[in-house]
């Protein structure tokens, strides 16, 4: 069955000057290890989710959205690969990549920085310790 659109009243849309200036940035924080490694690592990227928000921004961390049950198995090589091939190219339309140092740096964040240096994105090092 077909439902006819038309009729329904939408919101006018919003002059271009009206919507917020956020900045695009993507999140390079650890993620593999032990069962618990993963788990606090999960806890630290929501954490690093949040303060990105807090900052103004509009953060991207494919280590917590590609890593979801049904999606890719991190334990599986070619499936992380292929989770951070495609979080590296969401990268192209970023402003800056933000490293947080609290938990050390990752092999799958050194390949994130290489990224966005080769890019010429802005690799800017935080931590939520401090709120740098």
């Amino acid at each position: 069955m077909l439902i006819n659109i038309s009729c329904l009243k939408y919101p006018r849309p919003k002059p271009k000057e009206e919507f917020l200036m956020i900045r695009l940035v993507i999140i390079e924080s650890p993620f593999a290890g032990t069962p618990e490694e993963v788990a606090t690592n999960i806890q630290y990227a929501r954490a690093c989710l949040l303060d990105c928000l807090k900052r103004g921004e509009a953060p991207f961390a494919s280590h917590l959205l590609y890593t979801q049950e049904g999606v890719l198995d991190d334990t599986v090589p070619e499936q992380r690969r292929l989770g951070i091939e495609a979080g590296l190219a969401w990268g192209q339309k970023a402003t800056a990549t933000v490293v947080y140092l609290d938990r050390g740096i990752s092999q799958g964040m050194v390949q994130g920085i290489i990224r966005a240096l080769n890019e010429g994105r802005a690799v800017e090092p935080r931590s939520l310790n401090n709120n740098s």
